[in-house]
């Protein structure tokens, strides 16, 4: 497989937050020595195997891996060699020559759920495609694949920003379709969208970063923990995944020492303060995203609701933790039919109630229209992973 090309980096940042940065999160881990505390100190060991026992249980087991493994190989395989010079691609039915193909996503940093047998590539094509030029990308890959492999049919399926394809083992292969970045500024209106294009060529930037930054265990199992609770608590599915990597890594580690990791259980609960304190509202710097240039705030592509229920969420997650709901929030056991956000909760006595929103979208609207504004949040493309 070939570099990378050059400028990678280079296309287009994504959109800025309009509100106005005036403050960081509140972090407990970068202040204690300006407070005391007003408890002993937590022994979090019961916590720690927890979240091991629950990381066990969400990765794949070796059927899963080796099925999507499988499936990844051989796209990626049939995809490179349809790499051929533009003359030769012509030949061959292909209108738009292909660059170059990468793995990307939670297969690529190791961080895949069971049960969710999914992987990501991204094929960079050498010119802007059009949706004609997908389709047309998806029926030479799946003929490709049925050639190699007759046993199985490869139902693929085209959409607006790539192609799926399945096989007989149950594994998915995402293949998000992008062009060079310096094709970016040239798109026209009947090409692919520019976001689904810049989108794909993030995750590339994203998988490169993580795989350098943030594969340790810890950072992987938090990822792990938080893509699951995303999926059992409704305020947290705001979280894109690139949000969660992040978070995953800033509560995993100190600033100045990010190859030293804190021990999980500090890890999973720093997770739930820095989002409790506010770490994704407007006004937050939040977390500066380290694959875009301009100081972009990671969470800016989170809608102000989106922002208000993951804090609130987040908050009344922490407070029944100080009580020792570990296995509630974690979803072990029978404790996973307990909905903490939503419902009422007493533990030793002491009464948990979910967390008021205190952002409200018809407020908000006529506030805006009142002062001349449209009414409307400004929007962002999220781009799955």
């Amino acid at each position: 497989m070939g570099g990378p090309p050059d400028d990678l980096s280079k296309d287009k940042p994504a959109m800025k937050g309009l509100q106005m940065v005036t403050h960081q999160a509140f972090d407990p881990m970068l202040a204690q020595e300006h407070f005391m505390r007003a408890t002993p100190e937590v022994n979090d060991e019961a916590l720690t195997e927890a979240l091991l026992k629950r990381s066990e249980e969400l990765t794949p087991n070796t059927a899963e891996t080796q099925a999507v493994q499988n499936l990844v190989g051989k796209v990626e395989k049939t995809v490179e060699a349809m790499i051929l010079p533009a003359e030769k691609s012509t030949e061959a039915g292909m209108k738009v020559p292909i660059e170059e193909v990468r793995i990307v996503g939670s297969h690529k940093k190791g961080t895949m759920l069971a049960g969710h047998p999914v992987a990501d590539l991204v094929v960079i094509l050498k010119d802007t495609p059009a949706a004609v030029d997908i389709e047309n990308l998806s029926s030479k890959v799946q003929e490709k694949l049925k050639e190699a492999d007759p046993s199985d049919d490869f139902p693929t399926q085209a959409n607006e920003g790539g192609f799926n394809t399945t096989s007989s083992e149950g594994a998915l292969v995402r293949v998000l379709v992008t062009t060079l970045p310096k094709n970016l500024f040239n798109a026209e209106p009947q090409h692919v969208d520019v976001k689904l294009l810049e989108g794909a060529l993030a995750t590339i930037r994203h998988a490169r970063w993580f795989e350098e930054n943030a594969s340790h265990m810890t950072v992987r199992v938090v990822v792990r923990i938080l893509k699951d609770m995303k999926k059992r608590f409704t305020g947290l599915s705001g979280l894109t995944p690139w949000l969660i990597d992040l978070l995953a890594f800033r509560s995993s580690t100190l600033p100045g020492n990010t190859r030293d990791p804190l021990p999980m259980s500090v890890a999973f609960r720093r997770a739930m303060q820095l989002m409790s304190a506010g770490i994704f509202l407007p006004g937050s710097l939040g977390i500066v995203d380290p694959c875009e240039s301009g100081q972009v705030r990671a969470h800016s592509v989170l809608s102000l609701e989106e922002q208000d229920q993951l804090s609130l969420t987040a908050q009344t997650i922490l407070r029944t933790l100080s009580h020792g709901a570990f296995n509630e929030i974690l979803g072990i056991g029978d404790a996973s039919d307990i909905s903490l956000d939503t419902d009422i909760t007493s533990w030793a006595g002491v009464v948990v109630t979910p967390g008021q929103a205190a952002y409200d979208k018809e407020e908000h609207k006529k506030e805006s229209l009142a002062n001349g504004g449209t009414g409307e949040e400004p929007t962002v493309e999220k781009m799955e992973e």
